[in-house]
């Protein structure tokens, strides 16, 4: 979730007393951050190799208020206003989770937003990280989109743990500059950071974002629901995708390395599977039945695919797969978390 407008809202006295394990979350009130928050308070947690422990206070960050379930949750501390304004003024944490920002079209349509709200915050948090008195641990979410094709050097082919990334868009920019903020303030020794590059998260609930993969989500998402869907790429350009449940396993991995099993400062990939709009179209219709996807309608939009087009799509993540993350086996298996999870909130 964005954190770029908004008054902060919140009793600080409630933040006063550092309890055992206090975990931060900005974008907290946000899709990956409401299941991020529902795991931790599940709990027990493991942090930086550590033995489990429960999460004491969950700090949850966002413009907005969090789900009802999360904010009556007593270990639960809604923050509510402008990230910039609010995060310093925040107790000290045990860890961070760093979700917030705007998505890519979003930080592509407004660049001062998302210089602002996805690099000028990153470094806000990465100062409140630095004045604790004790080295707190914080995962960055980046993303795919800090590799591109480069109009000199054509496509990017398959990425593996040493790839150089070339973003193409403000977004990836943005959130590489991120992870290069991560590991220079984890090598001076303040803070341990680790950045984990998310793949495009597919089926998200809701309804569609700014984001220029939001398309991923609702050429399933709203067939299923008896709605059209517009689809602006071509039907076989090449996406990588992992389903949110699996993005979440990626994060909380992360946090839960120690320092010599996480390794490099550099930002891991995550596991992604590789496929196309029509092959989602098409495992639509095996799940669901035949003829759902033609509420799918194919209209190609240049600016979108200008940048889903520059993103890779294959991913040979072996430094994720050592820490035993591993992506969805197929489309169907999606399709078909998607229908349960539908069916669950019902």
């Amino acid at each position: 979730m964005s954190l770029h407008s908004g008054t902060a809202s919140v009793e600080w006295s409630h933040l006063v007393t550092t309890p055992t394990t206090r975990v931060v979350v900005t974008g907290g009130a946000g899709f990956l951050g409401t299941l991020l928050a529902r795991e931790l308070l599940a709990g027990p947690v493991t942090l930086n190799g550590a033995d489990p422990v429960e999460v004491d206070d969950l700090v949850l960050v966002d413009l907005s208020a969090p789900r009802p379930d999360l904010a009556a949750d007593e270990r639960v501390t809604v923050v509510t206003g402008d990230l910039a304004d609010i995060v310093e003024r925040l107790a000290p944490a045990t860890a961070i989770f760093h979700l917030a920002g705007v998505v890519s079209g979003a930080a592509e349509a407004d660049f001062d937003l998302g210089m602002r709200t996805n690099l000028d915050a990153t470094r806000r948090v990465l100062e409140y990280a630095r004045g604790h008195d004790e080295l707190p641990l914080m995962v960055f979410s980046s993303s795919l989109a800090v590799y591109g094709r480069d109009p000199a050097l054509g496509p990017v082919g398959a990425v593996d743990d040493d790839t150089l990334p070339r973003p193409q868009s403000s977004y990836g920019i943005q959130k590489f500059i991120g992870e290069q903020l991560v590991a220079d303030y984890t090598r001076k020794g303040f803070v341990r950071g680790r950045s984990v590059r998310l793949m495009t998260v597919s089926v998200r609930p809701g309804k569609p974002n700014a984001a220029a993969s939001s398309f991923l989500s609702g050429i399933i998402r709203e067939p299923l629901a008896g709605e059209p869907s517009v689809c602006p790429v071509p039907p076989d350009t090449p996406v990588a995708l992992s389903s949110p449940g699996r993005s979440i396993e990626g994060l909380l991995r992360a946090a839960s390395s120690g320092e010599g099993e996480w390794g490099s400062r550099t930002a891991m990939n995550l596991p992604a599977l590789t496929t196309t709009p029509r092959e989602m179209a098409e495992a639509l219709d095996r799940v669901a039945g035949a003829g759902t996807s033609r509420k799918i309608a194919w209209e190609n939009d240049p600016a979108i695919v200008a940048i889903v087009g520059s993103w890779p799509a294959r991913f040979h993540a072996a430094r994720a797969a050592r820490l035993g993350l591993e992506p969805e086996p197929d489309l169907d298996a999606i399709v078909r978390s998607y229908i349960t999870e539908m069916r669950r909130q019902a």
